[in-house]
Order: C-alpha cells, then structure tokens, then sequence
C-alpha cells in the first residue's frame, strides 16, 4: 500500500523573509505532507506521535524540530484529556530555501547556520538547555516589530547552530527524491539497495556487479557519496522498517527481523540497540500501548511525492484559528 504524501502549499511571499504561523489548540487534522520550504516546528503544551520521513516517535509536550524541504512529515497530538480539549499552542516558521544563497550569508560567520541547514535533510530535534532559550525566541518573534524580526530569527538560527542538544530523526540513509544525487551510479546503487534491502543474502557484491565495479572500488565509491560504509547503510535502511512492524503488528521479533532483512537475531538485537539506545523489546513495550499513529498506510521509506509532479492534492495551511505573520 502506498502512502499518500500530500505538498503543502504554503503561505510564504516571494517578499518575505519567514512566514509564521501561530496556532492555538488547532488540531492535527492534516496529512502527511511536504513542502519546498524549511521548517522550525514548536509544539507546547501536548504529546503526541511525530512522524519525520521514515522515523515515528513520540514526542513529549515541549517539542522542537527542524524540518528540510522536502521531508515528508506530520503531528498527531493527544489533544483531549478526560473528554476536554487541551489547551496548547503551535508555532510555525517557514522559509525559502533559497534564503541563505546570497553572497552575504557565504561569509564564514554563516557557515554554522549553513551546516545545520544541509543536515536538516533528515529533521533536527532541539533539547536541553537550548530548547528553552530557544522557545522564548521563536514567542518573541510571534510580535510583527518590522525588521527587529528579521535579526531575532537569524539570532535564533545562530542559537540553534551552535548546540550539540541535538537528535537527527530520519535515519541517516534517507534522502528525499527530490534531492539529485551527484552520481547517477549512485542512485542507482540507491534504488537496488532500496528494493531489495529484505533479502537476507543481500550483499555488497550484488550491487558492485549492478554497476559494473569491483567490491574494494565500490566500498570506496559509496563511503565518498554516503559518508557510511555499505553495511552501515544498509543497517540504517533496513532498521527503520523494524520499528515500524514492531508497533504495527504483533509479529515476534525474529519474524521482524528476518522480513527486514536480518538473518541472526543476537545481531539485530546489537545493532538495533546501537541505532534506537533500547533493545527491540523494550523498543515495542515503551511505544506500542501509547501509540496513537494510524498504521493504515504502509511507511517506507522510499515513498515519496514524485519529483516535478503535478498531483493537485494539496493541503493549505489551517487558518481559522492560526495566526499568520508575514516578515
């Protein structure tokens, strides 16, 4: 079953520097989705479920993420308590993607903010001490002050791009498909590996003959490209599925591990601990009985809103109940 990944079209001008969106107790009625802009996302005042390309989490009631363009992604909040609606509130900046090309923001002092920008390809949650100071930024810039606004917000990025509080959601294999590989080799390395990551006799070997190199040169070609070796790769690929079965089914965790690819449990239990810090076990039990995520639709995570597509299926920013502050 495929999932259906809608583009959001977003309220940004070609005249503004961010866009903000403010939200009291609106809902979290909207699909999975995705749009061309970043995103920094603050939930207060709810948990939920968050899902951010092919990670599902929850997530407590003070949450704050950095969302790339492209990636694919959706709240779902536990919003009532004893039948009454919470109270909570949802503040959301989006800006170009283009923002940070000019020649200004290619000085040296900029580089931080760059490089958390490249890195939030697979969403960047924010905790700690930064969280808070960050919080009290991101309310700051709810109040139009003109062009005051538009220095707190490169002053909340600098903020953001300095701490090591920092947990990247989406597995480090993942890249979005409208993102061009430097390598059409690569790519189509990528997609084998994508297709065919269950098989249990998978190997390297396999995809070096697909595109016509030897193993040590392929090893090498795929680090250069991935920044991971293949088996670390593949692991990343292969367990992101896995904690999807182990909250959507009641398979044990053999029978999971042998779908997604791994053919000796004591290694997927270790390598599963060393990506997820719990083992799968624990991974189910701390998760699956407060889950709220409708599993309906099948999460894989090559599903994505096809590159120059013209689907219409398009979701606008709620705004009934939503603040929207253009700078």
């Amino acid at each position: 079953m495929s999932l259906n990944i809608f583009r959001e079209i977003t309220p940004l001008g070609q005249n503004d520097v961010y866009v903000l969106l403010d939200s009291y107790s609106n809902g979290f009625d909207y699909p999975i989705h995705s749009h061309p802009e970043y995103e920094l996302n603050l939930v207060m005042g709810v948990s939920g479920v968050r899902l951010v390309g092919d990670n599902t989490e929850r997530f407590n009631e003070y949450d704050l993420v950095l969302l790339g363009p492209y990636l694919y992604h959706k709240w779902t909040g536990d919003e009532y308590e004893d039948g009454k609606l919470k109270k909570y509130r949802v503040v959301t900046i989006q800006f170009s993607i283009d923002l940070f090309e000019g020649p200004m923001f290619q000085k040296e002092r900029f580089y931080r903010i760059r490089k958390m920008l490249d890195n939030s390809i697979r969403g960047i949650k924010f905790e700690g001490d930064v969280f808070k100071t960050a919080m009290t930024k991101m309310l700051s810039l709810t109040k139009d002050k003109g062009f005051t606004n538009i220095l707190e917000f490169i002053d909340l990025l600098d903020l953001l791009s300095k701490t090591q509080s920092i947990t990247y959601l989406a597995s480090e294999g993942f890249t979005p498909a409208t993102l061009k590989w430097e390598s059409k080799r690569i790519q189509q390395a990528y997609n084998y590996i994508i297709k065919n990551f269950s098989e249990t006799k998978f190997k390297l070997n396999d995809v070096a003959a697909l595109i016509n190199m030897s193993e040590s040169a392929f090893s090498h070609f795929f680090r250069k490209y991935t920044n991971k070796s293949f088996t670390e790769f593949l692991t990343d690929v292969r367990i992101g599925p896995t904690c999807k079965l182990l909250l959507s089914t009641d398979e044990t965790i053999s029978q999971i591990a042998y779908r997604s690819g791994f053919n000796n449990i004591a290694n997927f239990n270790r390598l599963f601990k060393k990506n997820k810090n719990c083992t799968p076990l624990e991974y189910r039990q701390r998760h699956k009985e407060k889950t709220i995520y409708d599993w309906q639709e099948e999460i894989n995570m090559w599903q994505f809103l096809p590159p120059n597509s013209k689907n219409l299926d398009m979701v606008g920013p709620a705004i009934n109940t939503t603040k929207v502050t253009h700078i």
